[in-house]
């Protein structure tokens, strides 16, 4: 066998033998994925990089679900469909799609092909290049599902909304305005006015003023932090109305978070996003529309996926970071 006929059965992607820190992340070839029916091969031309990835890496997050070692990490994509299997009728070879595929189980997006039923992915916002694309699908929705499908935000509520700068948060912005709520962002004091252009119209300062202290009579929070930082969570109770909803995304409801809110008198729900095709079409039109911005803070080949962890993990992103994987 030639070494051109080895090279097309295999793709780079980021490989790590173990559970740890960055320098564990390492780009290797390793066989290329072959659609099964309802499924289709994707070649990758970005990645989104995320907060569970980076968890998953260090052996939270997913770990118990992302598989033995050696695993690859990703699930955020955008890139061209390449070849469709049996049964799929949605999409076709040459079309520009993103999503986030098999969302909580291994996608293995870190790669240059991916495969997944077709369903969950949608065409690419047409206005978005690809690595701006990469960077949405798990963050925004994470943002569309909490503020939609878990609070049910309608118009004139106040929702306020914790790390309101980062990946999620800068969505759930936009979402709730879009639904005409009253937003309220908590962020540092250089983000403000980026947010306020988003949609939020009150901000709260975090490194200065406890937020619970700042506002009351809130009807949902969307809770981006979880208690694990400054019982970020617990805190936000006190702000609700009676009855309102805490929706925590990052680390759910503990024992403890759950006792506090019936002894409020309010309401607490996990979160856990899911991959979804026909909100990711309406979320795409939302961004072509001009409704809905995209914020990328920086992009990274693939090689240097180490060093987009590393950032990452500073806690200082605005918006999104991505992974360029093909030109």
């Amino acid at each position: 066998m030639s070494a051109d006929q080895v090279s097309a059965g295999t793709m780079r992607a980021v490989v790590q033998d173990g559970f740890g820190g960055t320098e564990l992340l390492r780009v290797a070839r390793v066989p290329r994925p072959v659609p099964l029916p309802t499924e289709v091969l994707v070649r990758v031309h970005a990645a989104g990089v995320n907060p569970v990835d980076w968890k998953t890496r260090a052996g939270s997050g997913m770990a118990d679900l992302i598989g033995e070692p050696p695993f690859t990490l990703g699930w955020d994509v955008s890139g061209v469909v390449e070849e469709v299997g049996f049964g799929v009728t949605v999409l076709k070879p040459g079309d520009e799609v993103y999503g986030m595929p098999r969302f909580p189980h291994a996608a293995n997006a870190y790669a240059e092909y991916v495969t997944a039923p077709a369903r969950q992915f949608a065409r690419k916002p047409a206005t978005l290049d690809h690595a701006h694309a990469a960077a949405v699908p798990l963050a925004a929705l994470t943002a569309w599902q909490a503020v939609n499908d878990a609070a049910h935000v309608t118009a004139g509520q106040r929702v306020l909304i914790t790390a309101a700068a980062g990946g999620v948060g800068h969505f759930a912005v936009q979402f709730a305005r879009i639904l005409g709520a009253h937003v309220i962002a908590v962020a540092s004091a250089g983000r403000h006015g980026w947010l306020k252009e988003l949609g939020a119209e009150e901000v709260i300062d975090y490194t200065t003023t406890r937020f619970e202290e700042a506002v009351t009579g809130v009807d949902v929070v969307l809770e981006l932090v979880g208690d694990d930082h400054d019982d970020s969570s617990t805190r936000a109770l006190k702000v609700l109305r009676p009855d309102g909803l805490l929706v925590a995304v990052p680390a759910g409801v503990s024992p403890e978070l759950a006792a506090a809110a019936e002894a409020a008198g309010v309401r607490v729900t996990p979160f856990l996003v899911e991959p979804d095709g026909a909100a990711l079409t309406t979320i795409a039109g939302l961004i072509d529309e001009g409704e809905v911005v995209v914020e990328v803070e920086r992009t990274f080949p693939l090689e240097r996926v180490a060093e987009a962890h590393a950032h990452g993990e500073t806690g200082r992103v605005r918006g999104k970071l991505a992974l360029t994987v093909t030109d």
